[in-house]
């Protein structure tokens, strides 16, 4: 563990696009960065991506969709990289199906991921952040919890449950010095577009860099979106 770092930032749900793109971010500013993904030849992908950009990143396999899986991963990184100061719950699953097709074992599968590892998440590492009475949780949301779309039924419910989540979160943690906010992702990320993931990254860093008294609970990303003057 590098004793120079600044912190610890978790990325559960870290994919080559915007996940990565926030773990990156944050190994910009000095911090240590752990990933947690399902699937192991891709979370080793990741974190040999980020190691030779100069992050120090590790990965450390885990399913969102499974309680003991996620908080075994969520544990042994922070026994690894040292109690995260920053969550950023990245995870999620898409099931194309109107409502009146999607069976509901398909949705509460859906919701384990969408929804229910973000709680599993934040509870994991809430304990730590409540003793440091500070943190920052991040959670990616999307533009479906506002626009809910019929063929993304499961998806359009879990992103607005987890909007729900966050601004409660945010609500009962910020007296304690914790900041919780959404990044409401209203478009495809795609790089080299106004959705560029690095350009989004710059979102999640400039939020967990709010301070007290200041917080902003969500961040709309969508094509009106302009850079906030003097922002990072």
């Amino acid at each position: 563990m590098d004793g120079q770092a600044k912190g610890t930032c978790v990325v559960v749900g870290a994919g080559p696009g915007l996940g990565e793109a926030v773990a990156r971010r944050f190994g910009r500013e000095g911090w240590r960065v752990g990933l947690i993904a399902r699937t192991p030849a891709n979370l080793e992908r990741g974190v040999r991506s980020l190691v030779s950009q100069g992050v120090a990143a590790r990965g450390f396999p885990g399913d969102a969709g499974e309680v003991s899986s996620l908080e075994g991963a969520l544990e042994t990184a922070a026994a690894t990289l040292g109690h995260p100061a920053v969550l950023v719950y990245n995870a999620f699953v898409s099931i194309r199906s109107g409502p009146a097709d999607l069976h509901p074992e398909e949705l509460a599968a859906a919701f384990d991921i969408n929804v229910v590892g973000a709680l599993v998440a934040a509870q994991a590492v809430l304990p730590a952040m409540r003793a440091a009475r500070s943190g920052t949780l991040l959670f990616t949301g999307g533009g479906l919890s506002l626009h809910p779309v019929a063929a993304r039924a499961a998806l359009s419910a879990g992103k607005a449950a987890l909007r729900s989540l966050a601004y409660c979160l945010a609500e009962e943690l910020a007296p304690e010095g914790i900041h919780a906010a959404t990044v409401t992702v209203d478009g495809v990320v795609e790089p080299g577009t106004h959705f560029d993931p690095d350009v989004i990254a710059g979102e999640y860093w400039r939020l967990h860099t709010q301070p007290p008294g200041a917080y902003q609970t969500e961040v709309v990303f969508d094509a009106a979106w302009r850079p906030e003057a003097g922002g990072p």
